[in-house]
């Protein structure tokens, strides 16, 4: 994936100084022909297009940015309830992850989100013990983060 990034700014560099115009319009134009020209040449290159790992970072980004604009609505009606009806509760997630990075990451996912915090990781990294604000359900907690943030950092990181 790196070197594909490298490729495609060298070819926006080289199409600048073909173009013998050094502004960024003459650069972004050259790095459009670079991706068109990595995306065509695809099958010589060994690792896979990494305009797909970059969509599916957006993606993630825009999952987390919805499910905290979602978090904090919940978190808004259950603090504005006449009688605070909350079932806090610390349960163990398991996780399907391997890497510490990725580990990491959907941790502090968890953690940005208001209502959850990333209590600990296992020490064998299987799970990671989360406090929830209100969790009645824990099997849907739990199948939740899993169909959403865990489903998505292993899109982006295999």
């Amino acid at each position: 994936m790196a070197l594909q990034i490298v490729f495609n700014l060298i070819i926006a560099l080289i199409w600048m100084f073909l173009k013998e115009s050094y502004n960024f319009a003459s650069f972004f134009s050259g790095y459009i022909i670079g991706l068109l020209l990595l995306f065509a040449l695809q099958r010589f290159i060994p690792d896979a297009f990494y305009m797909k790992r970059v969509i599916k970072v957006v993606r993630l980004f825009l999952l987390f940015i919805k499910e905290l604009i979602l978090s904090n609505l919940s978190i808004v009606k259950l603090v504005y309830k006449p009688k605070l009806d909350i079932h806090p509760g610390i349960f163990a997630l398991p996780t399907e992850l391997k890497s510490n990075w990725e580990i990491t990451l959907l941790a502090n996912l968890i953690t940005l989100t208001p209502g959850t915090l990333s209590v600990v990781v296992s020490d064998d990294h299987n799970y990671i013990y989360i406090h929830a604000m209100n969790a009645p359900d824990i099997e849907k907690e739990i199948k939740s983060i899993k169909e959403t943030f865990e489903r998505a950092i292993m899109e982006v990181t295999r």
